[in-house]
């Protein structure tokens, strides 16, 4: 019996990729207030057009897969469905990849609402990932961010 391979498995369950994993949660923590704003847009497109994870993907597929998440989320299991597909399609190595992708999108404009922090709360919680490794991303975020004025 041969065990299925890594890209079979997501065709099976109809898993996003990698790559579409880190894009939804990043979209997901945008759409957390209802208001998607321009900079938190922009910021999506420049983490997927410099981070080397997303080296190998194709930028003309950004829009379509954050469209594929927005109508994943209104299904019937909605956001705790997406959560749980994100966190069995990512690779243990990149879980927290993701929560700094997540965190990079809700710290952008330096002002964190209740509902942004909620869905990083969820985030890490589906990601299963430790407080410290939490801190550190949010405080490299932050300090990465900030302006003299």
């Amino acid at each position: 019996m041969s065990v299925p391979t890594f890209e079979a498995r997501f065709k099976e369950k109809k898993l996003p990729t990698p790559h579409e994993a880190l894009i939804y949660l990043m979209v997901i923590t945008s759409a957390s207030d209802r208001d998607m704003t321009d900079v938190e847009l922009a910021r999506i497109g420049e983490v997927v057009r410099s981070w080397p994870v997303f080296e190998d993907f194709n930028h003309d597929r950004l829009v379509g897969v954050a469209q594929a998440c927005q109508k994943r989320l209104h299904e019937k299991d909605g956001l705790e469905g997406v959560l749980a597909e994100v966190a069995e399609a990512l690779p243990e190595r990149l879980r927290d990849t993701a929560y700094a992708a997540a965190f990079e999108v809700a710290a952008v404009d330096l002002e964190m609402r209740m509902e942004e922090v909620r869905v990083l709360q969820l985030i890490r919680r589906q990601l299963d990932l430790d407080t410290l490794t939490v801190a550190a991303i949010g405080r490299a975020a932050k300090a990465r961010l900030r302006t003299l004025t």
